[in-house]
């Protein structure tokens, strides 16, 4: 009897907070794959973060508990290595505009350079989440605007708590 093969993706992020465009991927992601690795990198070239990598990771799993085959984890150094010790083929990557597309293919052909057996999975958000980003949800948040359709309601009670403002 042949087996099937299972397989695994990361979808790697930094999650600074967390969106309902990332939580959208993942729930889809996990329709594709067996098992989807949410994986926050612990060192990012983004600046300095609103939130910890804990706090990130934490606010992952709450949103993510009703999803059977995610897990959540960190991960620094090079995706193909984590991707290798995580025995994972794919990773997960979505698309919200054109100028996305450039740089992830510039890094989609460089993780198949350092390991052409991981394959890169380009997912486009659903339509009402294509223009929000973690950037814009912090901007919004710190000037005093409402992100509550846009986040999940732990990370809205995150960023209440975070950023000291004219939040209800």
């Amino acid at each position: 009897m042949h087996r099937a093969k299972r397989t695994k993706a990361i979808y790697p992020g930094t999650f600074d907070p967390l969106t309902n465009g990332h939580l959208d991927l993942i729930a889809r992601g996990a329709k594709i794959v067996d098992e989807l690795v949410v994986a926050v990198l612990r060192n990012s070239e983004k600046g300095k973060p609103l939130f910890t990598v804990l706090e990130r990771e934490e606010m992952l799993r709450e949103a993510t508990v009703g999803i059977e085959n995610v897990s959540v984890t960190t991960f620094d150094g090079l995706l193909v290595d984590f991707a290798r010790e995580q025995g994972a083929k794919a990773v997960l990557r979505g698309i919200r505009a054109v100028s996305d597309y450039e740089y992830e293919l510039q890094m989609a052909m460089m993780n198949r350079k350092l390991d052409p057996e991981l394959e890169t999975l380009f997912m486009m958000p659903g339509e009402k989440y294509t223009y929000v980003s973690s950037r814009l949800i912090k901007g919004v948040f710190h000037l005093g605007g409402d992100v509550s359709s846009l986040v999940p309601p732990n990370v809205v009670e995150r960023l209440k708590r975070k950023v000291p403002g004219k939040h209800a």
